[in-house]
């Protein structure tokens, strides 16, 4: 049955973002979205002025910028998974997430934020970018990095950028703390296109770089030393792969704010569905990740409506309690 995962992650995409596209404070009907989707690709459709509007200004660059982030942090986890060995790594393991939120919420405090909407984003990817840098040169020994290093590093830069937030927060005023707060929580309300072009282009590299890294964490699974006798550049692979999860994550975090069990769920529950081999795992965990948060995202809009939900609270209820059954009924596996 393995072979029908690529379909129905396919439908699960093509339904969140349509669903994204529809439901809101104001309901559209599919068929009227069609119009307006037609209409915007420059087709010579009858479309309503108000669900142009709408669409077009508000809810279509949202539920791309869903799918991007979503995309992101699903490809991030499936490479970090594959990198350690472990179903429980996701993206933040190295640091990065922590480092895109301290460069962020520094932004906050400091009013970067005045200086036009670009400041923040560049200051939470500058700040995973920085994270990574720091990381990689505390794990790498004689020109290695051990995986039990680059953990050990992520933990303590994390610990670092978790402390250094924490003296912002508690020093900040009544506003910067709404702000960091509600940033920290994850959420897209700040979706629009110039968000979209600071994303695309580093979830688009992330995803390219796949196909070079797909092999070679195949063939790490059977461990590092295995891996260089099939003739898989062992270093030259870790490299790749920090960097790619590096440039996904900082990006997508950087606009987003930190948005939990995204990249730790999805890549488990394909790899449950599609088995371990990362051709496949890799893309699937990518559209996967993309549907779950244009879904997750769609609920925060509506479910304490007219107000709106941090998407990183849904993520957390949903895959949460999901987890925790995905753990149990591994554990009754291993017990039988």
């Amino acid at each position: 049955m393995t072979h029908r995962v690529e379909p129905a992650v396919a439908a699960l995409l093509a339904a969140s973002l349509l669903a994204a596209l529809c439901v809101g404070p104001l309901n559209l009907p599919a068929e009227s979205v069609g119009r307006v989707l037609a209409r915007l690709a420059g087709l010579p459709v009858e479309a309503d002025d108000r669900a142009i509007a709408v669409v077009s200004a508000l809810r279509l660059p949202r539920a791309v910028l869903a799918a991007l982030v979503g995309a992101g942090l699903g490809v991030g986890g499936a490479v970090m998974q594959g990198l350690f060995r472990n179903a429980l790594a996701d993206p933040g393991i190295l640091g990065i997430s922590g480092g895109a939120s301290l460069g962020a919420v520094s932004a906050i405090y400091f009013g970067a934020a005045s200086f036009g909407i670009w400041a923040m984003p560049f200051a939470g990817f500058a700040g995973g970018l920085l994270a990574t840098n720091v990381v990689s040169r505390l794990a790498r020994t004689e020109g290695r990095m051990p995986v039990a290093a680059l953990l050990l590093s992520g933990i303590a830069v994390n610990a670092f950028a978790m402390a250094m937030m924490g003296m912002l927060v508690y020093s900040s005023d009544d506003r910067q703390l709404r702000d960091i707060t509600v940033w920290l929580l994850g959420s897209l309300s700040g979706a629009s296109w110039q968000r979209v072009t600071l994303v695309a282009p580093a979830v688009a590299l992330a995803l390219a770089a796949l196909p070079f890294l797909a092999r070679a964490l195949d063939a790490l699974i059977l461990g590092e030393r295995e891996a260089a006798n099939l003739g898989v550049r062992v270093e030259r692979v870790k490299r790749l792969a920090i960097a790619v999860v590096a440039m996904a994550t900082g990006a997508v975090v950087s606009v987003a704010g930190p948005i939990g069990f995204v990249g730790l769920v999805v890549p488990h529950v394909v790899r449950l569905a599609a088995g371990a081999g990362h051709r496949r795992l890799l893309p699937l965990s990518a559209g996967a990740g993309a549907a779950l948060l244009a879904g997750a995202d769609t609920l925060a809009r509506v479910v304490v409506a007219p107000a709106e939900l941090p998407v990183g609270l849904v993520t957390a209820a949903i895959g949460a309690p999901f987890f925790a059954l995905l753990l149990l009924r591994e554990k009754a596996r291993l017990g039988a």
